[in-house]
């Protein structure tokens, strides 16, 4: 078992190939330990070069509601009513932090997720970022 650090393109291909190799290797065997190593050295790699964007609060919620098999009723207890859970999830309106302690306790999101910034949308024309700074249209 010969194992290198992963600094290249070309050498992360050839350890996603290796990998596929001995993948189903019997536990505790050499290529099994070299499996192992090989997915913590490409998983650090993709973190560095692929890194994946935490979704934003509303995607964050909505997936959580999924997940959970919620609908936006079962959130009136933690944004309000009806009428306002419907406006926060379709970014019409903000999530307050009063709203977002209750969501990371209702949905087990941490709280740095729910309190980024996120666009909101105006319905008359379309999507747009609430920073004063920031006039990319969504």
């Amino acid at each position: 078992m010969i194992i290198k650090p992963i600094k290249t393109e070309a050498d992360y291909i050839q350890a996603l190939k290796r990998l596929e190799i001995i993948f189903s290797a019997h536990p505790g065997s050499a290529e099994s330990d070299e499996a192992d190593v090989l997915g913590l050295l490409i998983d650090e790699y993709e973190k560095k070069h692929y890194p994946i964007d935490a979704p934003d609060p509303i995607e964050a919620i909505k997936i959580r509601m999924e997940e959970m098999q919620l609908k936006q009723i079962d959130l009136v207890n933690e944004i309000g009513g009806k009428n306002r859970v419907s406006e926060i999830l379709s970014r019409k309106r903000k999530l307050t932090i009063q709203m977002i302690r209750k969501l990371t306790t209702r949905l087990n999101l941490s709280p740095e997720l729910l309190i980024n910034d996120y666009p909101l949308c105006n319905p008359s024309i379309n999507c747009i970022n609430d920073n004063e700074n920031d006039n990319e249209h969504y």
